[in-house]
Order: structure tokens, then C-alpha cells, then sequence
């Protein structure tokens, strides 16, 4: 059974950092769809004070990621991902369902 999600080392380590920086206990980080940009979904993070019912809970060295129950299909086999350039760092999708993006990087479609 494919994973709805993998989280690399340096997203966990990204993870931890800014958990441990909340100065508040937190159920985890979320992570789900919206619909925005100019090819229609982007992917969302926040932190979680708890965990819902319906969520699917992904964990990996004691940090759970709790992926929204709308998102599930479009996030199965996806890899999220922390990068640092020179210009820019930040959490990324390497999404296997994804069909397309828009120009600027920002939005998906699948």
C-alpha cells in the first residue's frame, strides 16, 4: 500500500525546529489542499492543536503530520520535502499526481 505521505529528514528536522520554537504544545503540523493560484490547489501547512477525527495521522520521530481528510486523494505517494537556496527555503511537494503547474510555482492541478 503506497504511503499518503514521506516525510524527507530535512523536513523533520525543519519540523522540530519549528515546533520546539511555538512556545505552545501542538498536536503536530497539518498539512491539506486549498484552492488557490492560477492552476487551481496549493498546498497548505499549519500548525494542529489537535487532532480531528477524520484526519489521517502520519508519524516519523515523535512528530506527527496530520494530513486533512479533503486532501487525502491528492496527496497519495507524496513526498514533502525542506529545501534552503540562496534566494529562497521552505517546505516542498513532490507530488506524484500532479498534472501540471502554473508558471510561478505556487499552484498545482491534477
Amino acid at each position: 500500500m503506497t504511503p499518503i505521505i514521506t516525510i524527507s529528514d530535512a523536513a523533520l528536522s525543519r519540523m522540530h525546529q519549528l515546533l520546539d520554537k511555538r512556545g505552545k504544545p501542538s498536536a503536530g503540523i497539518k498539512v491539506g489542499i486549498r484552492t488557490r493560484g492560477c492552476s487551481g490547489l496549493s498546498y497548505s501547512i499549519e500548525y494542529a492543536d489537535e487532532t480531528s477525527t477524520f484526519d489521517e495521522v502520519v508519524e516519523k520521530d515523535g512528530i506527527k503530520v496530520l494530513v486533512d481528510p479533503k486532501a487525502v486523494m491528492f496527496l497519495i505517494g507524496t513526498e514533502m520535502d525542506y529545501v534552503e537556496e540562496k534566494l529562497k527555503s521552505g517546505f516542498i511537494f513532490r507530488n506524484p499526481n500532479e498534472k501540471g503547474r502554473c508558471g510561478c510555482g505556487e499552484s498545482f492541478h491534477v
